[in-house]
């Protein structure tokens, strides 16, 4: 395979010199693909192909190198999980190293299709050509069905286009899946059809039964507009399946839950844009959630704005897709988060809309009027 037919990855290195980082390096290139000693390696095509080659190694700082080792797609294979294995499976248990870029190359690009709608496609589903969208979350849990599809109602009202269930309702006894499903999709329904709207309502596809494909073409049965996935917990691999059959073919939104571990070390892990960009849309996401900057989680303005940048890259794998910021969304920061995201976003509001009671549309439809005040 030509040389230029491989995928690059960018580690960042905690090392004491330049030596201790090039051996490091060198693990790194043998932990991800053959994970034997050098002096063992096949020769031939193993060697020449298969094991990681570094490309670049330079100073990033006191005590910091950044490397670039580059993969063949045959290491990878066809599966996702694989990609992501290669990427940084057993080099993620190893302190001091951080995967901070992904450059996928031709094959890896052309292999891994990305998310089926993206941005376009999502702006084509709910009718808005324009602007930021809204996406209003059901919750809290403990509700049952009949409470939560008139939030859904009243949110859908107000001008939300998306209706996002919270990722912590799964299958309770409070309001069980699939009579949640039916109960919201049909306010949905019934509420698009009263006031000309196009909102999407995205169930959470949890896989209580055992098999969370099933209960995703279920939503798709019942009437839902997308599913919402929680990939560190159920798989990316969930993700790729579902984005790729042509027969399911609603849109898919991922959740960031569990994935704060990945992050949130400066020193080791991923990437804020590799996690919530980069590998949400080679699994096929098509809205990736994050948690917003000066919400209760405590990322950056730096890291949210390279999500963002990572979702949309129309260098980035498939077409572009939408972040999703969450967390600390009001009408009073509306004008600043239009200012940071831009028109291609999902804006997430969930808990600030419940103080609003009956009056949740009326908050949604405040909230729409400032995005567009801001935007204009």
């Amino acid at each position: 395979m030509e040389g230029d037919a491989r995928f690059r990855v960018r580690y960042r290195i905690r090392a004491a010199d330049a030596g201790e980082a090039r051996a490091r390096a060198e693990g790194i290139a043998l932990e991800q693909t053959v994970e034997v000693p050098a002096d063992v390696v096949p020769a031939g095509y193993v060697r020449d192909e298969i094991v990681g080659r570094i490309e670049a190694l330079e100073p990033a700082g006191a005590g910091v190198f950044e490397a670039v080792i580059s993969y063949s797609p045959d290491s990878a294979g066809e599966e996702v999980i694989q990609l992501f294995n290669v990427v940084f499976g057993n080099s993620s248990m190893q302190r001091g190293i951080r995967v901070v870029g992904l450059d996928p190359g031709p094959v890896i690009r052309a292999r891994f299709g990305g998310a089926r709608f993206g941005a376009a496609g999502l702006r084509r589903l709910t009718g808005r050509t324009e602007g930021g969208l809204i996406a209003a979350v059901i919750k809290p849990q403990g509700l049952g069905p009949g409470d939560l599809a008139a939030i859904a109602a009243r949110c859908v009202a107000g001008g939300a286009d998306i209706i996002k269930d919270d990722h912590g309702l799964t299958n309770q006894k409070m309001a069980p899946f699939a009579e949640r499903l039916r109960a919201v999709a049909d306010a949905v329904a019934g509420a698009n059809a009263r006031h000309g709207r196009q909102a999407l309502y995205f169930v959470h596809v949890s896989g209580h039964s055992g098999d969370p494909v099933a209960e995703a073409f279920a939503a798709k049965e019942a009437g839902a507009g997308g599913v919402l996935l929680m990939p560190a917990l159920l798989g990316f691999g969930l993700v790729r399946r579902l984005a790729a059959d042509p027969d399911f073919g609603l849109p898919i939104m991922t959740h960031p839950s569990y994935t704060g571990s990945f992050v949130l070390s400066p020193d080791q892990g991923l990437s804020h844009a590799i996690m919530y960009g980069v590998f949400q849309r080679l699994a096929g996401s098509d809205i990736s959630v994050f948690p917003n900057v000066g919400g209760r989680f405590g990322y950056t303005a730096e890291e949210c704005r390279s999500i963002a940048e990572a979702c949309r890259d129309p260098a980035g794998v498939g077409t572009p897709i939408l972040p999703a910021p969450g967390g600390g969304m009001s009408v009073d920061r509306a004008a600043d988060m239009a200012a940071m995201y831009g028109r291609d976003v999902v804006y997430l509001l969930g808990g600030s809309l419940l103080r609003h009671g009956p009056r949740i549309g009326e908050a949604v439809e405040a909230m729409r009027a400032a995005l567009e005040a801001a935007e204009a």
